[in-house]
């Protein structure tokens, strides 16, 4: 059962791993309408391995043939610049969906709401999802040639 009507999740969703489609499923658990924020190229020049990190194009790609497969529907997708992105402009939010790691990027949005007069968002965090290696499978993981998107090691 849907707990809020419009929810919002954000994420770089460079190469589509088990941990980002956990985060989207809950996010597409718990609302009826679901904000994606997804970062620019711009936005990624400082992540780990970046120029491994695919375009931005390719990325929301991914992301549509995920949503398609799931029969997803109800969503929007929005490029972001910055890590609170479109999230202290709409007034009728009620919650965003995040990670144990991510969880203080939720605050920091909160903190924007809040000061732009908004009600800050209830957070629904969801726990990291582990590789075979022991660590979380990361995006940066698998640009890296460690792990594939199902946490699995790859041989060298």
């Amino acid at each position: 059962m849907r707990r809020y009507k419009k929810v919002v999740v954000g994420g770089t969703f460079d190469r589509l791993h088990l941990g980002h489609k956990a985060l989207l499923r809950k996010a597409f658990e718990v609302g009826k309408y679901v904000y994606i924020g997804v970062t620019s190229d711009e936005m990624i020049k400082t992540k780990p391995y970046a120029e491994k990190i695919l375009p931005y194009e390719v990325r929301l790609r991914d992301l549509l043939k995920f949503f398609e497969v799931n029969e997803y529907k109800n969503y929007r997708i929005i490029k972001i610049n910055t890590a609170i992105g479109f999230t202290d402009k709409i007034r009728d939010l009620e919650a965003i969906i995040v990670s144990e790691e991510t969880y203080k990027g939720a605050l920091l949005v909160n903190r924007a709401r809040m000061e732009k007069g908004l009600r800050p968002l209830e957070i629904v965090t969801i726990k990291l999802i582990k590789s075979k290696l022991g660590g979380k499978i990361s995006s940066s993981l698998i640009r890296a040639g460690l792990i594939d998107p199902f946490g699995n090691p790859r041989r060298r």
